[in-house]
């Protein structure tokens, strides 16, 4: 098995007067692509996934509404699905458009997708995802969901949101865990819904080999404990992507640490936001200015 290609690089410290892609593309695998929409759009600079199988594909989350013109996410999705059928001609190959979770940075681009042949969307409400992939036992237990000689594994792991899942694919060995666990600001809907799914991610990484947890957004520094101001469009050096098992262990571990103390709580690659956290909304909006003021 070839090893995913975790070695990301993108475009993040553009200017206004400068020329910045709007979705940016890695090809994780032959079969798997990752992709980023540009800072200079969306602060939130969404991470989406394509996955590929023998007889659909997959398209983990359509991104935030654009900011500064088009976001063409459709006829970006169509390019590399013409560039895969080219290498594994078939007819009839379908598309599915799922999400993470249903937040607005997740969902936006939906409608692009809404009058393509052979396309499915799921719909964004826990039972609408528990219906179509399967899963019965929601918020428990997991399902496979087959792409065609490549069977993924859907886990409902609200918290964050309500209908939020992570998958995983076997074929990378990668867990996708959208706004769950990445390395940034993690936003808490319902702490002890939130712990028992990072307990029920560390069980099933326990029992599945895992090469590295992918996230859907960046928004922690190089620097240990350092975030990018909320809404900054400008990350230099910025942290990688790719976190580990042990990382999404250290998640659980914090999570359970502070469940009881509302507020931010800093740690090395992520920030636990248990509540609103106004103080520290209100030191980003400061910070945020700052930067833009300074260029930092």
């Amino acid at each position: 098995m070839t090893d995913p290609d975790l070695a990301m690089r993108w475009s993040t410290t553009a200017r206004p007067d400068e020329t910045a892609p709007t979705i940016q593309v890695h090809w994780l695998m032959a079969n798997t692509v990752i992709l980023r929409q540009g800072l200079e759009q969306t602060a939130e600079a969404p991470l989406l996934y394509l996955l590929f199988g023998e007889h659909s594909a997959l398209l983990l989350d359509t991104g935030d509404h654009a900011s500064r013109g088009d976001f063409p996410l459709r006829s970006t999705v169509d390019g590399l699905v013409e560039r895969w059928l080219l290498e594994h001609p078939r007819a009839g190959y379908e598309l599915v458009v799922a999400h993470t979770h249903a937040h607005g940075d997740h969902v936006a681009g939906d409608g692009q997708f809404i009058h393509r042949d052979a396309t499915r969307i799921v719909g964004h409400g826990a039972a609408a995802v528990a219906s179509f992939f399967g899963l019965h036992e929601w918020p428990r237990g997991t399902a496979e969901f087959d792409l065609g000689a490549r069977v993924l594994q859907m886990i409902p792991t609200p918290g964050h949101h309500p209908s939020a899942v992570t998958v995983y694919d076997p074929a990378t060995r990668i867990l996708l865990t959208g706004d769950t666990v990445y390395p940034g600001r993690l936003y808490v809907d319902d702490f002890p819904a939130f712990e028992s799914s990072l307990s029920a991610l560390c069980d099933f990484a326990a029992a599945h080999p895992v090469t590295a947890v992918l996230g859907a957004h960046i928004e922690m520094t190089a620097r240990p404990g350092r975030d990018f101001p909320r809404g900054s469009t400008r990350h230099p050096n910025e942290a990688p992507l790719t976190l580990s098992v042990a990382d999404l262990r250290h998640v659980r571990d914090a999570a359970a640490r502070v469940a009881r103390r509302p507020g931010a709580h800093r740690f090395s690659n992520f920030i636990i936001w248990n509540g609103p956290c106004r103080r520290e909304a209100a030191l980003q909006r400061i910070r945020l200015q700052f930067s833009r003021l300074f260029g930092r």
